[in-house]
């Protein structure tokens, strides 16, 4: 849900978007229908080479398979969260031994991985997208290695409607994981779809206030 929401804001602030998944592109084309003409389906290797940004919107259990896609030297955008129940036992994860991004880097190796978008509710997400310059604009944390990487995501969210909070490298990409307090509750509950804005030092604080 959140790749597809990511894709509908990059289509309406004008963006190629180029969608897969791993069934077949066919199983795509009620939501390339509904994104229009700026969106088309393609296989997930084939989604990788054509785009200058990649975002990677899978369960962890599925990174293993993207070992060969051809991302290196690309931005590439990780929204993924662990969840033993559904991903299994990941040991690393569990250990804390390496956060969920740096288990993505693993299988992407020569991959700029910026964690990102991992920490709100799609519906959120989407109601909550504002215009550069409005006062109740939300901010969403970013962690990294690469500074440029991190450049060009920030210059992405801004096109999209949302500011950006740096959290600090991979390593430090633990305080934006589920069971912290930026996770989920600064843009409101679930029951209320609009959401909450929440502007950067709601988001700071947030981060800080995270313990392992």
């Amino acid at each position: 849900m959140i790749g597809s929401t990511v894709a509908r804001l990059a289509v309406n602030a004008g963006y190629d978007v180029v969608l897969s998944n791993s069934r077949s592109p066919d199983t795509l084309q009620e939501l390339v229908a509904q994104l229009g003409p700026q969106a088309r389906a393609a296989t997930a290797d084939e989604a990788a080479e054509a785009g200058e940004i990649v975002l990677v919107s899978v369960p962890l259990k599925a990174y293993p398979a993207l070992s060969n896609t051809p991302v290196t030297g690309k931005v590439v955008m990780d929204t993924g969260n662990y969840y033993p129940e559904r991903d299994g036992v990941i040991s690393e994860l569990d250990t804390k031994t390496l956060t969920d991004s740096e288990y993505l880097e693993r299988y992407l190796p020569g991959a700029r991985v910026v964690k990102v978008f991992n920490n709100i509710f799609f519906k959120h997400l989407l109601h909550l997208a504002r215009p550069v310059g409005a006062a109740d604009r939300s901010f969403l944390p970013i962690a990294g290695d690469d500074d440029s990487a991190k450049r060009e995501v920030v210059e992405f969210l801004d096109s999209i409607g949302y500011g950006a909070v740096d959290a600090g490298p991979l390593a430090e990409g633990w305080r934006q994981q589920p069971g912290t307090p930026v996770y989920g509750p600064p843009y409101g509950t679930f029951a209320n779809e609009q959401g909450t804005p929440a502007g950067a030092d709601v988001i700071r604080s947030a981060l800080e206030a995270a313990t392992r």
